[in-house]
């Protein structure tokens, strides 16, 4: 895996778990979680954080850092079934899931 400052590309996600199955959702997510595992087969991969809202209960977001936009497209491009197949199974323990952005690193020199 890439050193956490080579990330060039940011994708972050909403997540409302459905009650009792935040623990489960939270392995899930998490930078150790199915998630995360399957991402760390993509050359790009850099990592993964799962934050709770301090003030907003049953809210989660996730921050996904790959090194580029097309890293990340050629990860999904490759193994999309598998993408789709771990994300059908997650379904059961979320109300909701949204994107709630893309971002690009600011480089300054």
């Amino acid at each position: 895996m890439p050193a956490r400052n080579v990330w060039g590309y940011l994708v972050i996600w909403e997540f409302r778990p459905k009650a009792g199955m935040e623990g489960q959702f939270e392995r899930t997510y998490g930078p150790d979680g199915t998630w995360a595992k399957f991402f760390r087969k993509g050359k790009g991969y850099c990592g993964t954080r799962l934050v709770r809202d301090a003030t907003v209960p049953g809210r989660y977001l996730t921050f996904d850092y790959w090194t580029s936009r097309q890293a990340l497209k050629q990860f999904r491009e490759t193994n999309l079934a598998e993408y789709k197949r771990i994300d059908k199974l997650c379904e059961e323990m979320t109300h909701t899931e949204r994107e709630l952005g893309t971002f690009e690193r600011v480089q300054h020199s």
